[in-house]
């Protein structure tokens, strides 16, 4: 997000809608700094001189609540849509409670995905239940792309994430999270104590070249319709069940 400080006749340029998208940016790199702990207090003093200049109440302390109320405030007189991942969570607390936790020795493979937005949820559910390294292969976008980074919400600092690397260096089993009719049932499924989990592309799954490497194949049964669902969704759930057995 842009940090570009307005000055007051400038910014009254702006029409009225332009003025709350500002706005609404601004709150967002502050949540953005509190998480990450970079927070200093002069983007929080200039937010509240843009309040001022619109005849709106000031905010008068950082809690993460209040900003994102506030921000969500902007972006709906801004008639920004709220997609998924502009939203800012209200968070218990700042960091958890157990980010001292370790991380489980297991690899996650991210086999040729394409979306910064599912790549920086991975991230984000892979720090939050400690689940694995990451390693990118050469056509995912890595933790240097701006999308990941805002997506994930700071846990790509959180988490090792690893780009050079050879596949034999990786802890067997390999496990792709797939659909297929030689898939296993996650439920059915016992997870051993070290693995790597492969999950592939959004569009055409795990990539020839990887299936001729995995031990076991796994899938989360379907009920309806539909045979997959979002990659970024699947492996929250498949997380999950790994965390419940390890």
């Amino acid at each position: 997000m842009s940090e570009t400080l307005f000055t007051k006749k400038k910014f009254l340029e702006l029409d009225l809608k332009k003025r709350h998208k500002k706005s609404a940016e601004l709150l967002r790199s502050i949540y953005e700094k509190i998480l990450l702990k970079q927070y200093t207090d002069h983007h929080f003093t200039h937010y509240n001189q843009l309040c001022t200049w619109q005849g709106i109440d000031t905010l008068g302390s950082t809690n993460l609540k209040d900003i994102s109320d506030r921000y969500h405030y902007h972006l709906k007189n801004a008639e920004v849509s709220l997609k998924e991942h502009n939203l800012l969570p209200t968070l218990r607390n700042l960091d958890g409670n157990n980010h001292q936790m370790p991380f489980l020795e297991n690899a996650l493979y991210l086999d040729g995905l394409r979306s910064a937005f599912n790549i920086g949820n991975i991230i984000r559910t892979t720090e939050a239940l400690r689940i694995a390294k990451i390693y990118f292969d050469d056509k995912t976008p890595f933790i240097d792309n701006e999308k990941v980074q805002k997506t994930s919400m700071g846990a790509y600092q959180l988490t090792t994430c690893i780009n050079n690397f050879k596949i034999d260096d990786l802890p067997r089993p390999f496990i792709g999270l797939d659909t297929s009719d030689k898939s296993i049932s996650l439920y059915d499924f016992i997870f051993p104590k070290k693995f790597t989990l492969i999950l592939g592309n959004e569009e055409y799954g795990i990539s020839n070249k990887m299936l001729k490497e995995i031990d076991y194949l796994i899938e989360i049964p379907m009920l309806g319709f539909k045979n997959s669902i979002n990659v970024a969704s699947a492996f929250a759930i498949c997380a999950n069940e790994i965390r419940r057995q390890l």
